[in-house]
Parts: C-alpha cells; structure tokens; sequence
C-alpha cells in the first residue's frame, strides 16, 4: 500500500512490524499470539479484511501485554490495505506476507 500511503504512516507501520518480527523471531511470543497472527496472515492473504479485524481485536482483548507495543501496526495496515483499489490490494496481499508469521504451522 506503500504508493497510495502518506510516508509517515507507512513508516509507523514498518516500526511496529519490525517489533513484531523480531519478537517472533526471538521466541517472545506465546503460541497463541503465533497461532492467532498465523490466522490474522490468512485472512489477509485472502482478503478478508473483517475476519481480520476481528482476529486483531481478539488479540488485543486476550493478550494486550504482549501485544500492545505492535498490533496498533497490524490494524493500520488492515485498515490501508482494505482502503485499496481491489487490484492493488490482491498485489499486496499475495506473496509478501507468505514469507512472515503465518508459515508457521499452529
């Protein structure tokens, strides 16, 4: 969504995504965060933006600790990406995201 999104959004998303992933890759977060952002990956790569939100909002009801410092990341990009021209969102969600969090297997 880069080239429709004002720079200073698109770089607070790319922070908070960064703090995702390295608490993914340093094992910081529990298997049902993982599990769930698996899910949130799926549902994006699909485009089912209200599964996602949804999945977003059971994240940060059940488990705002762990979640806080990234998931208001998660939900701009949800947010923006639902906001696209249809052609421009499926090129967003398909294959970028394949390579994150939601390869793990639950």
């Amino acid at each position: 969504c880069r080239p429709t999104v004002q720079k200073q959004v698109c770089d607070d998303i790319g922070r908070r995504l960064t703090v995702l992933g390295d608490a993914w890759a340093q094992g910081k977060l529990s298997a049902p965060v993982r599990k769930r952002m698996g899910l949130l990956v799926r549902e994006l790569q699909q485009q089912h933006w209200d599964a996602a939100d949804e999945i977003h909002r059971s994240l940060m009801v059940d488990h705002v600790n762990e979640v806080s410092q990234w998931l208001v990341g998660v939900k701009r990009l949800i947010a923006e990406t639902r906001s696209l021209p249809a052609a421009e969102s499926a090129a967003a969600t398909d294959g970028s995201a394949k390579d994150g969090p939601g390869q793990e297997d639950p």
